[in-house]
């Protein structure tokens, strides 16, 4: 644990992607095997489960302190981290530890097999025998919200340099069905040939936002124009008699989509499909929100399969019989349309559909019918680009509609966390009904740090009541809300749901009275929901 608390050390000093990404190669030629092993783990998103509520942690922290459980709570929104709070309030541990990291989180893993009790004494003499680093990083992993500021791409990179191995090559091995438990360091990492998975996917490409004019990227006649669709993007794999469905969160999820599983009946072995996943009508998408009730279950019951049928919408092959990624877009893309040729309904993937156009200014016009198919805009991608792996610039870009916006009168306030636990960052809207305001969504992103303090002064002097953490304010104050989308939603009050809801700005130029209302949400919903 010395070891990777020196490491979070190193990483956390230092805003540098080089020193970063240095420190990081460096414990991968350095640490133990197992160490090595669990750090790609965690820095790949595969974190131990929650061990302990931290309504537990939080009730064990403040008894070891001998402080009183409400002097936790009203310094935890200060800190800005439970994490955090708990390690620094916590007297000197008595004793110290060279257990490795591997050591601890074998323990952690075996914490659900114990009683309350006994998973209670084990984190207090845990915390009795590391320092405050070390505390820090164990709670962390003891509450499952392991994160510190190091993306997959940076500890990829930091992998390849440490073994002297291709980056893509690295991204490849660490994407599938693995866990420090199911496999060693020699089998995923170090082996110059690993064992064969066949439900491996590939690392996802990413494409970034278009800021500027589409004529900056040159002639149209380059570019392949496809729908942005609203739906989970995914990778569907037909390999060994059997599919595979990962998201792009590197989630598998085949049990969640088993229609998917039809395309085994209608298309040969050894094909990776690149596409996105959405609820269907039989004729265009749903909307997000019919899809977004398949999303958290492990199993599908018959209703929602009738409800919400999913198909695939493929936009891109990256394996036949062999990895095509490096073949240029207008290749791959015309093998996937003649393999997906003629397929009958009931295979449930069909090719995402080109968008003709000849000039900018054409596709301009039917980007801005997007909505009326359901679609967040459009994409945009070089036809002669390979498929590379992660966020690259310059030959994927997704060129989506400005975002719907509405006006709306803040009515609670709660702080932040991390840099801006001293700020309030986090509000409720509402909109009118009649002479009531009613809430409708929530927003905590949007405005600068120097918004955000002048709000914080202004909510200081204007509470009303307190709930908790949570401030009601005189309602005074107006925003704009941007959003992608709205939906119907019988658990809200307002009986409406926006989908990534931010703040586009701070109307002070508007008084309340004149904020939008549930009327005007209503018909956004007519028209777009």
């Amino acid at each position: 644990m010395k070891a990777f608390a020196a490491l979070f050390t190193a990483i956390d000093q230092s805003t540098k992607t080089t020193v970063k990404t240095a420190a990081l190669a460096e414990y991968f030629r350095t640490a133990p095997d197992d160490d090595r092993l669990w750090t790609v783990a965690l820095f790949s998103g595969r974190r131990p489960k929650r061990a302990v509520t931290t309504t537990q942690l939080r009730e064990w922290a403040a008894e070891r302190a001998g402080l009183p459980l409400w002097l936790l709570e009203e310094s935890y929104p200060i800190v800005g981290d439970l994490a955090e709070t708990i390690a620094l309030i916590l007297p000197p541990n008595e004793h110290t530890s060279d257990r490795p990291l591997s050591a601890w989180l074998g323990d952690l893993l075996n914490y659900p097999s114990l009683d309350i009790e006994a998973r209670k004494v084990r984190i207090l003499d845990a915390w009795n025998r590391l320092d405050a680093t070390e505390r820090f990083l164990f709670n962390k992993l003891i509450t499952g919200g392991f994160r510190i500021g190091v993306s997959r791409k940076l500890m990829t990179r930091a992998l390849a340099q440490a073994t002297g191995q291709d980056e893509a090559a690295m991204a490849l091995r660490l994407m599938g069905d693995w866990t420090p438990q199911t496999t060693t360091w020699q089998r995923l990492v170090a082996a110059p040939e690993p064992e064969e998975d066949d439900s491996r996917p590939y690392p996802f490409y990413l494409a970034y936002q278009l800021e500027s004019a589409p004529q900056t990227l040159g002639p149209a006649q380059d570019w392949l124009a496809e729908w942005k669709w609203d739906g989970i993007r995914g990778q569907l794999i037909l390999r060994g008699g059997a599919h595979h469905v990962w998201s792009r969160g590197e989630e598998l999820m085949s049990d969640r989509f088993p229609e998917l599983a039809a395309a085994t009946d209608f298309l040969p072995e050894g094909l990776v499909f690149d596409g996105e996943i959405v609820a269907w009508d039989g004729r265009q998408p749903l909307p997000f929100n019919t899809l977004q009730q398949r999303i958290g279950r492990k199993s599908v019951p018959k209703k929602l399969l009738r409800d919400a049928p999913v198909v695939m919408l493929a936009y891109d092959l990256l394996e036949d019989g062999q990895d095509l990624r490096d073949t240029p877009l207008h290749a791959r893309r015309a093998r996937l349309e003649t393999l997906l040729a003629g397929l009958p309904p009931e295979a449930n993937i069909r090719p995402s559909p080109r968008i003709p156009f000849e000039t900018w200014e054409d596709l301009a016009q039917t980007r801005n019918m997007a909505r009326d198919h359901r679609a967040e805009g459009v994409m945009l991608k070089r036809l002669d680009a390979p498929y590379l792996a992660g966020r690259k610039k310059g030959d994927w870009w997704k060129w989506k509609l400005d975002p719907l916006c509405v006006d709306a009168v803040m009515i609670y306030a709660q702080q932040g966390h991390g840099r801006r636990a001293n700020l309030f960052t986090d509000f409720t809207f509402a909109a009118w009904n009649g002479n009531e305001l009613v809430p409708f969504t929530k927003a905590y992103s949007g405005l600068t740090d120097a918004e955000f303090a002048k709000i914080t002064a202004w909510v200081r002097r204007n509470t009303l009541q307190r709930f908790g953490p949570v401030r009601q304010v005189k309602p005074e104050l107006v925003f704009e809300i941007a959003f992608e989308g709205i939906q119907p939603s019988p658990r809200h009050k307002s009986g409406l749901s926006l989908r990534f809801p931010r703040m586009a700005r701070w109307r002070h130029d508007k008084p309340a009275q004149e904020a939008n209302t549930l009327d005007d949400l209503r018909e956004m919903l007519a028209l777009y929901g």
